[in-house]
């Protein structure tokens, strides 16, 4: 009776092809984790790259001098200012009822948030030398260049608008302020000037 010999050779290939096997799931997992990582990578890169391309061209400049208003027959500080406004060179329509107008000065007198009118086609606000709610608003008074037929919000390139921006009781004579004009897209424009040493009823502040 002849005994039984061992041979192996059969399982040497199966555990072969097992090894081999475990070696092409491993390369395919990690493949796709580094294919997603890559892919992750380029999304983040081209988001900044869409967000760096709206913010530049998305921005505000002004045009002209800033004017001081002052509307009490005997002033002592400024009531309102105008300023005007137009988009950069290649900016996209932006909308300005989504601005947002801050105020700050050295005297201390800051505000977060200056209300806009509630319709900036229509600047219906008359300012009054009294320190109130309604004198701390801003709207748009004037529309430059405006072709449109309907008025809208958007401030369109080649056109120029004018803001009408009302100011605190701090607003007195040598006094530095800045107004911050930050737009819901683009890059906020701070508009810092010193009101002169005497207070007209009208005057550039530079």
């Amino acid at each position: 009776m002849e005994l039984l010999k061992s041979n192996e050779n059969g399982f040497t290939g199966l555990e072969a092809a097992i090894v081999l096997i475990a070696f092409v799931v491993v390369a395919a997992v990690f493949s796709y984790v580094v294919l997603g990582a890559g892919f992750y990578t380029t999304q983040t890169a081209q988001a900044t790259v869409h967000t760096s391309v709206a913010q530049a061209s998305s921005s505000l400049e002004v045009v002209g001098n800033v004017m001081g208003i002052a509307v009490a027959s005997s002033p002592t500080r400024l009531t309102y200012i105008n300023t005007s406004v137009a988009l950069t060179a290649g900016g996209t329509p932006m909308d300005l009822q989504q601005m947002v107008i801050s105020y700050s000065d050295t005297a201390g007198g800051r505000s977060p948030n200056i209300s806009t009118n509630a319709d900036l086609n229509s600047c219906d606000l008359v300012f009054s030398d009294q320190t109130t709610s309604e004198n701390w608003r801003w709207c748009v008074s004037q529309k430059i260049n405006d072709l449109n037929t309907v008025p809208n919000d958007l401030l369109e390139p080649n056109e120029i608008w004018v803001l009408s921006i009302g100011m605190p009781s701090s607003s007195k004579v040598n006094q530095k302020f800045t107004v911050n004009l930050q737009p819901a897209v683009g890059a906020f424009l701070p508009i810092t000037r010193t009101i002169p040493g005497a207070i007209n009823s009208v005057q550039s502040v530079y």
